[in-house]
């Protein structure tokens, strides 16, 4: 007999006892006697579980007792399915699936590869521990990174992780009490460790993958917020036109949108001029175009020539010579 059907008859022998719960002691044992050879035997007959060639061990205990006629306890009927029920069910499934894959993985069982992996998940599960202690410490503080941050200090962040690893593999290697509930709160915590670090992981993936990128645009900076268009000027002050902007790096960096609106009219249209700026009509340093009310003529466009002060005057031209013309004492 393999150990996976000593496990089953254990099991189902237990779950027969549990359900003879109100039969006086001494005739359950003796209903009990020779159980386990029998389903040893039935195993052995052929292929199947327990539960699918005897049915539930509830049915089973009721059988026992009708074959030895004594009164089976009434239990009402619940909708709910019971946790023994639900294991039962679920069991076999497992059974097989663990049967099936281990092959794949080079072992006759996938459990027995699974044990080799519980130094590495001792140590992973320390990780994620030291990760989730530093959220719930350093909540609404500046984002974590890979290492369990407190406070932005990465010895801190070393010294939870060691100590979590540590308690991890210490707790890993020691062997859990033979009552259930240990077990069942072990099992609950791991899986809500597990849910819990999974959001984690996806949500750090989701804000990396789009988080706008420094070549894409600069919209996560405040100060370029509302820019909708970029208009460039040479050393003349003459506006260019189709410019193109890079960063240290050669690459493009992007300002602004397509959409362009007349200020006069306020008509829009889509501009697919690739440098910039995106809409020349829009230049804000273009001179007004002149009024009824206005006859001066309209400044021009900026150039230097309105802002550079006149060429300096040499000594020599701020000479003035003499006239020719005679004085008036001479002219006497």
């Amino acid at each position: 007999m393999n150990d996976i059907a000593a496990d089953e008859i254990t099991g189902y022998v237990a779950e027969v006892r549990l359900a003879l719960g109100g039969v006086p002691e001494a005739t359950r044992e003796e209903l009990l006697d020779d159980l386990p050879e029998h389903l040893a035997e039935v195993l052995a007959e052929g292929v199947g579980t327990l539960t699918e060639r005897l049915g539930s061990p509830s049915a089973y205990a009721a059988e026992l007792l009708a074959a030895a006629g004594l009164p089976g306890p009434e239990k009402e009927q619940s909708p709910w399915v019971t946790w023994p029920e639900l294991r039962d069910r679920v069991s076999p499934w497992l059974r097989a699936a663990d049967t099936r894959v281990g092959p794949i993985l080079g072992y006759e069982q996938a459990s027995e590869f699974l044990v080799l992996l519980r130094p590495a998940w001792w140590v992973l599960r320390g990780y994620l521990v030291a990760m989730l202690l530093a959220n719930l410490l350093d909540g609404g503080g500046a984002p974590i990174g890979l290492l369990p941050r407190v406070g932005g200090s990465d010895v801190m962040a070393l010294l939870l992780l060691g100590a979590c690893v540590v308690a991890s593999i210490w707790f890993g290697r020691r062997e859990l009490p033979d009552k259930p509930w240990p077990r069942y709160a072990l099992w609950s915590g791991t899986a809500l460790l597990i849910l819990i670090s999974l959001a984690g992981f996806v949500g750090a993936d989701s804000s990396t993958r789009f988080e706008p990128s420094f070549d894409a645009t600069y919209s996560g900076n405040s100060q370029y917020d509302n820019i909708q268009d970029v208009f460039v000027y040479d050393s003349q002050g003459h506006l260019v036109e189709d410019a193109q902007l890079y960063d240290q790096n050669g690459a493009p960096l992007q300002l602004g949108g397509s959409s362009c609106t007349d200020p006069e009219t306020g008509e829009s249209w889509t501009s697919w001029q690739r440098g910039y700026p995106h809409c020349p009509q829009a230049n804000p340093f273009r001179s007004p175009s002149p009024t009824a009310e206005d006859p001066s003529p309209a400044p021009s466009d900026l150039t230097p020539s309105a802002s550079l002060p006149a060429p300096p005057v040499s000594p020599s031209a701020s000479y003035r010579a003499p006239s020719s013309a005679p004085s008036p004492s001479a002219a006497r």
